[in-house]
C-alpha cells in the first residue's frame, strides 16, 4: 500500500513539474512577444516575412498524378500602413511570376532565388498573392496566399 502511495506521489510530482515547465513557457513567450526577435539590426518599423513555395503531390485510385503549388505560409497577417518585406523563396516550381491583388505589386519567384517584395497597404482589407502559372486545378493551383491588413 505504501508503495502505491509512493508511486502516485511521483507521478503527481512529475504531472506538476511538467505543468509548471508549459505553463512558464506559455508565460515567456507571451511577455517576449513570441520570442522572436528581429536579426540584422533591421530599421525599426520594418518587419521581415519569410514565404516559400511548396508543393503537394498524390496519386489517385485509379493511378493518376496530381499536384498543386501553394504559398506557406498561406496567410500573413500586417498592421494598416506597416512597413513590411515580403521575401519569398522558391523551393517548388521553376517560376513562379506573381501579382498583388489591389496593388500595382508584380514580379516572379524563381528556384532557388529569394525575390524581395516591400509592401504597405493604408487600407485594411485582405490581398491575394496570386501566382500567374497555377491560377487553377487544370494548372497545378490555385497557387494563392492571403495578406490581411487590419
Amino acid at each position: 500500500m505504501a508503495r502505491v502511495i509512493v508511486v502516485k506521489r511521483k507521478v503527481l510530482h512529475f504531472i506538476s513539474a511538467a505543468f509548471l515547465l508549459l505553463a512558464g513557457t506559455i508565460a515567456y513567450y507571451s511577455w517576449t512577444g513570441g520570442g522572436i526577435e528581429p536579426v540584422g539590426g533591421l530599421p525599426e518599423g520594418d518587419r521581415v516575412i519569410h514565404m516559400v513555395t511548396g508543393e503537394f503531390e498524390s496519386t489517385t485510385a485509379d493511378g493518376r498524378k496530381i499536384e498543386a503549388y501553394g504559398w506557406n505560409p498561406g496567410t500573413v497577417f500586417v498592421e494598416k500602413d506597416e512597413k513590411v518585406k515580403l521575401v519569398l523563396y522558391g523551393v517548388n516550381g521553376e517560376s513562379h511570376p506573381f501579382y498583388i491583388e489591389g496593388t500595382t505589386i508584380k514580379g516572379e519567384v524563381r528556384k532557388g532565388k529569394e525575390t524581395v517584395v516591400p509592401f504597405q497597404s493604408s487600407k485594411e482589407g485582405t490581398y491575394r498573392i496570386i501566382c500567374l502559372t497555377h491560377m487553377d486545378k487544370d494548372h497545378s493551383g490555385p497557387m494563392i496566399g492571403y495578406i490581411v491588413v487590419d
